[in-house]
């Protein structure tokens, strides 16, 4: 499906978020083989005028309709088409030109264009983990049927992609590694009492606001369980999680004769990407090197769910399915909006998370439509609760 003979050209919704930087600096560095051929933006129209000068992309799109005409004007002397809003953001992945489109955007926003993607023919570069969270059943149903790949960017994922390379044999289990974020020796009272200055200080890797805070509570981690289900056709019961605080191992799995093959690196974003953009080449890259005498202690030790009932509920999520981990996202989403803004505490967000997933009505086999309303009523629900506080 990808172009033998021409530069491959890139889709990058969300462009200006810590993924989509990476990402162009990818194209940057490859420019004989990649072009950008689509940027998009929420809201952040300096920085997406400045990639548009320096990639020159056929279109950009702003999310936030009342930054278009600043857009518009600012690339006025440009022969690039300016678009705004949600419709337009699902519409421009349709162009032929596109080859791959990598989802860099945050939440449930990139779930639309995600599926409209699939439905033209797209390879999927996936960095929107919520994408596959809110409707990994619609997801799959749509690559199968337009027969199209789904290449994973998150680094946990990306690793476990790569140890199944060339790989024939069934897996008996994947481990996914975290970090473990800033606070894993945190008691729980002092989990009470983190700030939001705290909390943004990730130890391993630069990321933005709100996935630094889902590390931080470890929801992150319970997404990418979810995301690994249906990534790998997976049971609950063949995904572990381990916290390895130096993010070295990035993931491993484990297969019927107890070998387990792990794909190790530097944290840096920009390899996974650049895989998923190659694959199945591996090319030459600038990026620094793995020293094991830097790293001349790895360790391993089993993640605290009781402090990080984050992960408990993804799991239950996950296992009760149907609308379960909409609810979840959902939540998550107004908790940690909430959170950066002040108005709850950090372990308040646990406890507002499951009381949504206990009140919304649960459906076993949400439709699209379905999922849409159940993001609304989840959200309406978590601000309440968050009111009372």
């Amino acid at each position: 499906m990808y172009k033998e003979t021409e530069k491959k050209q890139i889709a990058i919704l969300g462009s200006t978020g810590s993924i989509g930087t990476q990402a162009l600096a990818v194209i940057d560095e490859h420019s004989d083989r990649y072009e950008a051929n689509l940027l998009t933006a929420y809201q952040n129209v300096d920085l997406l005028v400045q990639q548009a000068r320096k990639f020159n992309p056929d279109v950009v799109v702003i999310g936030n309709e009342s930054k278009y005409t600043a857009l518009k004007e600012a690339l006025a002397d440009l022969p690039i088409k300016v678009y705004a809003g949600k419709e337009a953001l699902c519409q421009v992945v349709e162009s032929q030109e596109i080859d791959i489109v990598l989802t860099a955007m945050v939440g449930v926003a990139g779930l639309r264009p995600t599926l409209n993607a699939i439905r033209h023919g797209k390879a999927i570069a996936l960095a929107n983990k919520e994408t596959l969270v809110v409707a990994g059943d619609l997801i799959n149903e749509a690559l199968t049927e337009h027969r199209v790949p789904i290449l994973p960017v998150d680094s946990e994922h990306s690793a476990i992609f790569q140890c199944l390379v060339g790989e024939k044999s069934p897996v008996e289990k994947i481990i996914l590694t975290a970090s473990g974020g800033p606070f894993r020796h945190f008691s729980k009272d002092k989990l009470a009492t983190v700030t939001k200055e705290q909390a943004l200080k990730h130890p391993n890797w630069d990321m933005g606001d709100k996935i630094t805070i889902d590390s931080a509570s470890m929801i992150n981690k319970g997404f990418e369980v979810i995301e690994a289900k249906w990534l790998f056709g997976l049971k609950p019961d063949q995904i572990d999680v381990v916290v390895h605080p130096q993010s070295v191992v990035h993931s491993m799995v484990q297969f019927a004769d107890s070998s387990i093959k792990a794909q190790l690196g530097l944290p840096d974003m920009r390899v996974p990407i650049q895989y998923a953009f190659s694959y199945p080449e591996r090319l030459a890259s600038s990026f620094p090197r793995l020293s094991f005498a830097d790293y001349n202690t790895l360790t391993f030790e089993e993640p605290d769910s009781e402090k990080f009932r984050n992960l408990q509920l993804s799991y239950y999520a996950m296992t009760q399915g149907g609308n379960l981990p909409c609810v979840l996202n959902a939540a998550n989403e107004v908790v940690v909006d909430a959170f950066l803004n002040d108005r709850v505490g950090f372990l308040e967000m646990s406890d507002i998370i499951e009381k949504v997933m206990e009140r919304v009505s649960f459906i076993k086999k949400p439709t699209f439509d379905d999922y849409v309303t159940t993001d609304k009523e989840s959200r309406r629900i978590a601000l309440e609760l968050i009111k009372k506080k």
